[in-house]
């Protein structure tokens, strides 16, 4: 099994970045690539296409509203992984509450490429995300 994470520094409170990232469709909201997220099943699966057309699928499998965080899965995607659990939270950063961490981190088992490629992958999708929110949030 092949993992990744990432964090950021972001500059709005915790309670602010989660107003953002916190609802399970908001992706569109912050990362540029997504073009847009439908809510299926409830809101617990969204179905994302992407600015390029793909489409992923993932359901949402914890989420915790006073925790700041959610885990979800890939149900459908174009990338060649079985068994991936994802998770975004945010943190608070002692001494500065204008101020956040959020972390997004993945593990799964690369199908037909190297663990080295898919962590590669996931963590460029983690740190762009997570780049846009930080120029997002800095408006």
């Amino acid at each position: 099994m092949a993992s990744t994470s990432v964090s950021r520094v972001v500059p709005a409170s915790p309670g602010r970045v989660w107003e953002v990232i916190g609802g399970f469709g908001s992706l569109p909201d912050w990362v540029p690539q997504i073009a847009e997220s439908t809510p299926l099943e409830g809101g617990r699966v969204r179905r994302l296409v992407m600015g390029d057309g793909e489409v992923v699928v993932e359901r949402l499998t914890g989420f915790s509203e006073g925790g700041r965080h959610y885990t979800y899965t890939i149900v459908e995607a174009p990338f060649p992984v079985a068994g991936y659990l994802a998770t975004i939270r945010v943190h608070a950063v002692p001494g500065e509450p204008d101020s956040a961490e959020v972390e997004w981190s993945g593990r799964f088992h690369p199908l037909g490429s190297s663990d080295d490629e898919m962590v590669a992958l996931f963590t460029g999708i983690y740190r762009d995300g997570l780049d846009a929110l930080h120029t997002e949030l800095a408006d």
